[in-house]
């Protein structure tokens, strides 16, 4: 699974963290999207590769700007992922 870290320009409250989110699960088939204006990012989940480029073609009609994108492998935490990465 791929985390997506977005950082975001122009959100401002809670309505434009939704806003974001409800446009990103529009566009891709995504497991977890949240988004935070107090940190100007959004943090996608998903399967499959998300470009910078589809982020920002999605991005331009709401009116909020990609300023950068970073992707790294995740791996869930918790009891289950845990115990899967310490088996003997």
């Amino acid at each position: 699974m791929n985390k997506i870290t977005v950082k975001i320009d122009g959100m401002m409250c809670g309505m434009c963290e939704s806003h974001i989110n409800d446009a990103v699960r529009r566009a891709f088939p995504v497991k977890k999207v949240t988004s935070s204006h107090a940190k100007g990012e959004t943090v996608i989940l998903t399967e499959t590769d998300i470009s910078e480029e589809q982020l920002r073609t999605v991005m331009e009609p709401t009116g909020y700007r990609v300023l950068e994108v970073s992707t790294e492998e995740y791996e869930k935490k918790g009891l289950l992922g845990y115990l899967k990465g310490n088996k003997r």
